[in-house]
């Protein structure tokens, strides 16, 4: 297991805390855990990572753990997050790896840090809300639709009810037993819903609101508004994984994404659902971060490292 160190990286007006983990000549990739998000590096990936010489990088996205909150931000405004972590820690390439609500995140970055990003691997990710072709609310539930017009019927209303919902759902899974009673009949059944994941989302859970739920609604905000970048400017390597039996996110957004993003390689696994797919196909995926970097230029301090 990779050395982990946290490291507080400075903002105008604020900072980000990120983990850092892995050799410092190894391939940066830096890494946006779902909605809501955590610098939290997992067990499983950290030892893969670490058998290929990978250097992950976990991000506290603004408002979640040690970060400050950024108010009204947009998906797009994570790109400057992005360039501020690889400044200060002396990185000049890196990868950026989205799962779930981190898919957008890594997808701007891509689009619009061409320079600096030179691959993005994305999982399970959500597509942008009021595009033609995309019915966003599919996937949620008519509560979760309601939420969606309280939103923007009255915002006041819906930030307490969020604010509400999100302390209910804290109680419950900020505790490992709390997913393992969510997962039902998963529960322990393979490596995705282990006891060992379940202890690291709670914990995710546990340091990255425990001064509250901003960051998640400030997430949910910038969900439900235009993004601030276009699928189609995004000229760098795009793998993108969906699985069929997805039922959190239905592979429709993956699709949608997938139809707009230039040269993109997805994949749609028929047997993999949103709690499965990055386990059983990051090991894939670095694999091919690794081809994609040998075949553009070294990254970080300038060490390739081999596949295994």
């Amino acid at each position: 297991m990779p050395a982990v160190t946290d490291i507080t990286i400075p903002l105008p007006g604020g900072r980000l805390i990120v983990q850092d983990a892995g050799p410092p000549d190894g391939l940066p990739v830096l890494v946006y855990n779902g909605s809501p998000g955590s610098r939290h590096l997992s067990p499983a990936a950290l030892r893969l990572a670490g058998r290929k010489g990978l250097r992950l990088i976990g991000v506290d996205p603004p408002g979640y753990g040690g970060s400050a909150a950024q108010p009204d931000r947009r998906i797009a405004d994570s790109a400057a997050d992005a360039r501020a972590i690889a400044d200060a820690l002396g990185i000049t390439r890196l990868a950026v790896w989205g799962i779930s609500g981190g898919g957008p995140v890594a997808l701007a970055c891509a689009a619009l840090l061409p320079g600096l990003v030179f691959a993005a691997c994305v999982f399970a990710s959500l597509g942008p809300y009021g595009e033609p072709g995309l019915d966003f609310v599919d996937f949620l539930s008519e509560a979760g639709r309601d939420e969606v017009r309280l939103f923007f019927a009255d915002r006041p209303q819906a930030r307490e009810k969020f604010r509400a919902d999100a302390a209910e759902q804290f109680g419950h899974l900020s505790e490992a037993a709390g997913w393992l009673s969510y997962w039902g009949d998963k529960a322990e059944a393979d490596a995705a819903h282990s006891r060992e994941v379940a202890e690291w989302l709670a914990l995710c859970w546990r340091d990255g609101m425990h001064d509250g739920d901003q960051g998640w609604w400030d997430d949910w905000a910038a969900f439900l508004q235009p993004w601030g970048f276009d699928l189609a400017a995004i000229r760098v390597p795009v793998q993108l994984w969906h699985g069929l039996g997805d039922a959190s996110v239905p592979a429709g957004h993956a699709k949608w994404l997938a139809g707009r993003i230039p040269g993109v390689e997805a994949h749609f696994p028929a047997d993999d659902d949103h709690g499965t797919i990055e386990a059983n196909h990051a090991s894939q995926a670095y694999d091919w971060l690794i081809a994609m970097a040998q075949r553009t230029s070294s990254p970080g301090s300038g060490r390739s490292p081999e596949s295994t």
